[in-house]
């Protein structure tokens, strides 16, 4: 069995030896860039992978086109900052020897400014990720895209290791981005908001990471991650509620 890895990158140059290099036991790897200017397209022809340069279509539209440059029986999809572990890699080619299912879900360990978060609803996180190709597609959404299956999955034991947020600052610069096309998704589709909703919504998101999932288990960065999320929804739909007057206007 041929296995393809997929990524999509932007201004990835820091993460993508070591995201590549724990992939290195692929037949191919397959890099689709929109308007990287740090050296990540050169750095990916330089390790070998297939690179296509493009615009950006959104998140969903993206993956999709990755995907259609597979050429491996099976795909596994990645993001530039997270890395197969040996046992992972050990794993995919154990399965893929002798695969019971067309499409397996792979849990995540996920670092936050350093440390590694177990508990706040992070872990174990299972996403779908390794499919025989042809039997899926990415959801066509600019945001929070995922893999449209609808047959039957395993789950493997071994994990990946996502290496999202490395501080503070790129937390913050990962909220704004995301609950601006968040809501711009939203308004899209003909949802409303306010700012007291929008308040509420933030609020609940931290009590519900912090109190319900227990983030406080995970100590400092447990609260920094509650905060952050909770005034991440808060903007999300505060620029949805900007969004619905400027329609209104």
């Amino acid at each position: 069995m041929r296995l393809s890895v997929i990524l999509i990158t932007k201004n990835e140059a820091a993460n993508l030896r070591a995201c590549l290099a724990s992939v290195a036991f692929a037949d191919q790897i397959v890099v689709v860039d929109s308007g990287s200017t740090d050296g990540t397209v050169a750095l990916a022809h330089e390790l070998g992978a297939t690179v296509l340069e493009t615009d950006w279509p959104g998140f969903g539209r993206q993956k999709n086109r990755a995907l259609d440059l597979a050429d491996g029986d099976w795909v596994l999809s990645i993001d530039a900052d997270e890395r197969v572990t040996p046992a992972l890699a050990a794993e995919i080619q154990q399965i893929l020897a002798a695969p019971q299912f067309d499409a397996y879900e792979i849990p995540r360990l996920s670092s936050y400014c350093g440390r590694f978060i177990r508990h706040s609803g992070w872990w174990p996180d299972p996403v779908l990720r390794l499919f025989k190709r042809g039997v899926a597609r990415f959801t066509d959404v600019p945001v929070h895209e995922r893999v449209d299956f609808a047959g039957a999955k395993g789950r493997l034991q071994a994990w990946f290791e996502h290496y999202t947020y490395p501080d503070l600052d790129s937390a913050l610069i990962k909220m704004n981005r995301y609950s601006t096309d968040a809501a711009q998704a939203m308004h899209a589709r003909g949802k409303k908001s306010s700012l007291p909703g929008a308040l509420a919504r933030g609020f609940w998101t931290f009590i519900r990471i912090y109190l319900l999932r227990r983030g406080f288990l995970d100590g400092r960065e447990g609260f920094l991650l509650a905060v952050t999320a909770g005034v991440g929804n808060f903007y999300r739909y505060a620029k949805l509620a900007q969004l619905n007057r400027q329609t209104r206007a």
